[in-house]
């Protein structure tokens, strides 16, 4: 099967880009000692929030110049999407094509203040560790300040770049590739943990079997939608044209708001044991210690945070006002619900029904790894977050590349003339 060149372009110059921005994920900042800083790190109670960073593309765990990733434009993005819920004007900018412009020039220099804050908190964190920095003090601070910064608006860039040129979205993309990439050093290392016997083997294939079922349980419901249907009547469009009446649907997802409540409740969750680690408090650490993953009350706590967010982030990002008012304008309307208000109200009972179930299962998804990986005593890297993003990604890319695909398909048809009309006529343009 021949690979349109457009097409193979486009995948090609996506790779380069991300073949670049790993390069730059594995180059360590000057002055550091990346060694002290992993060791400290690996045994303090901020491990966790480190992980997180790390897993959305970051390297703060080995002080890369890529190291704040693309987390403060993730951050300052949902900045403005929750603000497009209770701010009138940058919602009504947010359905404009020129003010959608706006807000993504408004979110690059937000991302260049966080990127700048977080930089510089790190560079404190780190001249905080015994033996991290080479020269400790105020000029160590502002260069590895103004280095990370300059790496996280490149990183942003090239997300840009990626969308732009290339095929699927930059930034997910971007997370995708640094998740995948760890996948093969973590099943060298599960493969040494079964020859050392650190690892039994009964014990390994109970943990690939869990993961397999995970990752196919996540495309199952990253897919599954409710489909509610509409119907579109007959309407003259003037010139005796008449436009047939349309059946059709508009579908729900049942994951809605996607990964978003696992990484919400997880930042929170993670405060307490990294606050601990910059204090000697000891009700601090006692604090610290109730949230330490796997037990009863962080997977309680855990989950009910998950749910709230859930239903909060689903109620941010689906306007079921919008969606009827727009239904309406079209002249459609759902079977048996009046247009407006009632399809409104008829449409949120829908999600209502549906956000539940979804949020339990993104509760259990991100709890099962965790509770199996103690379990069978595996210190395993992969988890129900890292999964949903890149089940969820690889899925939209694929959309785009068979988009792409029929588009150039239906060009080819156009431009070779082999759409006949009735009798062999061709379309008559005016």
């Amino acid at each position: 099967m021949s690979i349109d060149p457009e097409l193979k372009k486009k995948l090609l110059f996506t790779l380069a880009v991300l073949l670049i921005y790993r390069v730059g994920a594995h180059i360590a900042a000057p002055g550091v000692n990346v060694q002290a800083l992993a060791d400290f790190i690996r045994n303090s109670a901020a491990a966790g929030f480190f992980g997180l960073y790390d897993m959305l593309g970051g390297g703060l765990s080995r002080a890369t110049v890529f190291a704040l990733g693309i987390m403060p434009y993730i951050s300052a993005s949902i900045v403005f999407q929750l603000a497009g819920g209770v701010v009138p004007t940058i919602s009504k900018m947010q359905k404009d094509e020129e003010g959608r412009k706006k807000i993504t020039q408004w979110t690059r220099y937000l991302t260049v203040i966080l990127s700048a804050s977080q930089a510089y908190t790190f560079a404190l964190f780190t001249e905080s560790i015994p033996g991290a920095i080479q020269a400790p003090g105020l000029g160590s601070r502002i260069v590895m300040m103004l280095m990370l910064t300059t790496g996280a608006i490149f990183v942003m860039w090239l997300g840009e770049q990626i969308t732009e040129h290339g095929i699927g979205n930059g930034m997910s993309l971007l997370i995708t590739f640094s998740i995948l990439e760890r996948v093969w050093p973590g099943g060298l290392q599960l493969f040494g943990f079964v020859r050392g016997q650190v690892v039994s083997i009964t014990a390994a294939v109970v943990f690939l079997l869990v993961l397999v079922a995970v990752v196919a349980s996540v495309t199952a419901m990253t897919i599954a939608a409710r489909r509610i249907p509409i119907q579109i009547p007959r309407k003259v469009m003037g010139r005796g044209r008449v436009r047939e009446g349309q059946k059709s649907f508009i579908p729900i997802r049942l994951l809605t708001a996607n990964v978003m409540p696992i990484i919400f409740a997880q930042t929170i969750i993670i405060v307490p044991g990294t606050a601990a680690s910059f204090t000697n408090s000891e009700i601090m650490r006692e604090v610290a210690n109730f949230f330490v993953p796997g037990g009863i009350p962080y997977a309680i706590l855990f989950s009910v945070m998950i749910i709230l967010f859930t239903y909060f982030y689903t109620s941010i990002i689906f306007n079921s006002v919008d969606l009827a008012e727009n239904l309406k304008k079209q002249g459609g309307f759902i079977p048996g619900v009046k247009p407006g208000a009632a399809t409104a109200d008829y449409i949120d009972g829908v999600l209502g029904r549906i956000t539940l179930p979804g949020a339990l299962f993104l509760a259990a998804i991100a709890l099962i790894p965790i509770f199996v990986s103690q379990r069978l005593g595996i210190q395993a890297q992969f988890a129900g977050a890292s999964v949903l993003i890149v089940v969820g990604v690889l899925l939209d890319t694929i959309e785009k590349i068979e988009q792409h695909r029929q588009l150039r398909r239906y060009d080819g048809f156009m431009r070779s003339g082999k759409v006949r009309f009735r009798g062999g006529r061709q379309p008559r343009y005016i």
